[in-house]
């Protein structure tokens, strides 16, 4: 029998869109429209349209599962195979949608609230994880940054060379992300930070600053300005 290679894997996508929208101003922003299209039809159309990508899982807030059928049917999107519900903390979300993909190889691992993702990252990510197993989007800060105490005086300047910021997608063999999820139990704020703990090498690769997340009404305002550029 002929193993299969790489390129012939299958890759799964999942889009972790179950917040709830808190510093919005009462506006749900996967439903807002940025240049005339749903937040979060952008971000599906996106990966829809991305080569690479086999198969797309959805993680919604109960408030938001209906909606979203409701657009995944008015969209068409092939890929899309569930819809599913969240958890009460990010990575409890992602493990829904993890236990959604259906032999799956490789996953990856994107913010719902980041809609300016392009097709050039998503491939990206595969290749450099191919090469190492994980690759994590990301790109080097630009200003100086210090950690301070309690009190807000200054601690430490950590040199700025070092330092990126970190952005999805994430992509990671499905078996490693899924024993980062069955090891590893305390709050983490992405799942590079999950298999991080598990002593496993996180690849960084460079993203992009437009790769920006939907998280203030200034947010929505700026990702215009960028769509408007392109």
């Amino acid at each position: 029998m002929t193993s299969l290679t790489d390129k012939d894997r299958k890759v799964g996508a999942v889009i972790v869109a179950a917040g709830r929208s808190e510093r919005m101003g009462g506006i749900d922003k996967l439903f807002a429209q940025i240049n005339g299209k749903p937040l979060l039809a952008r971000v599906v159309d996106t990966f829809q349209e991305c080569n690479v990508v086999d198969e797309i899982v959805i993680v919604l807030g109960k408030e938001n599962l209906e909606r979203g059928q409701k657009m995944a049917d008015e969209q068409g999107w092939s890929k899309v195979t569930s819809l599913c519900l969240g958890g009460a903390r990010r990575q409890d979300s992602v493990r829904e949608g993890l236990n959604m993909l259906k032999d799956c190889y490789w996953v990856m691992i994107h913010d719902g609230a980041r809609p300016l993702i392009t097709v050039d990252i998503i491939e990206k990510g595969l290749t450099e994880a191919r090469e190492n197993g994980t690759a994590v989007a990301a790109v080097p800060v630009k200003d100086t940054f210090k950690t301070a105490s309690p009190g807000g005086f200054v601690h430490t300047t950590p040199l700025r060379d070092t330092l990126w910021a970190i952005q999805t997608p994430q992509v990671f063999r499905f078996s490693l992300i899924q024993q980062a999820h069955d090891e590893i139990h305390e709050d983490v704020t992405d799942d590079a930070t999950m298999v991080e703990k598990l002593g496993h090498d996180v690849k960084l690769y460079m993203g992009s600053y437009e790769n920006i997340k939907i998280t203030t009404p200034e947010d929505m305002a700026f990702a215009e300005i960028i769509l408007r550029n392109r």
